[in-house]
């Protein structure tokens, strides 16, 4: 049995190897949704830069943040236990807990041999919890891949590391699973992110609330207005 697993896990390995790595210099979120383009694409792709729907750019070697996880991981616990002299009976009570865990950034490398062998287990993959927050972390690669055959559309995988080579734990690398999706839902924090238009709406709210208290005045309102206005009436 175990020779049959290093074989499949080993075939696994050349295969990747053996992909045509393609490389490209910039990227779109409109490119990655437009047939014409990425129809031409192949799986694993290495993208240099990267620009999404919202405008916000991110490129191999830059410096990001792990922002706040999006997701909420619940796990039970049975705990069981007996009464009296002998062991006559016994109770049980299970408890519930919730802890955070990112949604689109796991542990380790994408297709690594831990994926694999989790894989081959039937385990889920092993998302990073809640104490990554605030992590800072380099930008090691940015690869592309369809979401199924390539009629699909394109997503972004990034794999991050850690500054000055140290760990998460007892991974070296984190993997990004959705880069557009984690970039705008805040779970990646750049340092140039560009405010969505729901940001903008909220903060022209708060404006004006603080104009009709006094705490702003007209002209810094309208001045302010003017700055979203932009990005308010952007068309989705």
């Amino acid at each position: 049995m175990k020779k049959i697993i290093t074989l499949f896990v080993f075939t696994l390995l050349t295969i990747f190897s053996l992909s045509a790595q393609k490389e490209i210099d910039s990227l779109t979120y409109e490119n990655t949704q437009d047939i014409e383009f990425f129809k031409n694409i192949k799986n694993r792709t290495l993208v240099k830069k990267y620009k999404t729907i919202n405008d916000n750019v991110i490129r191999i070697g830059d410096t990001v943040v792990l922002g706040y996880p999006t997701n909420q991981e619940l796990s039970s616990k049975t705990y069981t236990g007996s009464y009296g002299n002998q062991a006559r009976g016994g109770i049980s009570k299970t408890r519930s807990t919730t802890k955070k865990t990112y949604e689109f950034i796991k542990m380790g490398r994408p297709a690594g041999f831990g994926s694999i062998m989790t894989a081959m287990n039937g385990d889920a993959q092993v998302m990073a919890s809640n104490s990554l927050k605030n992590t800072t972390a380099i930008v090691n690669e940015i690869k592309a891949y369809h979401r199924g055959s390539k009629k699909k559309p394109l997503y972004l995988v990034m794999v991050l590391g850690e500054m000055n080579g140290k760990a998460f734990g007892i991974n070296k690398y984190l993997s990004v699973m959705d880069t557009e999706l984690a970039i705008e839902s805040g779970e990646i924090l750049l340092k140039n992110r560009k405010m969505t238009r729901e940001e903008a709406i909220l903060k022209l709210k708060e404006a004006k609330e603080l104009m009709e208290i006094d705490m702003m005045s007209k002209d810094e309102f309208e001045k302010l207005k003017k700055e979203l206005r932009p990005i308010i009436m952007k068309k989705e």
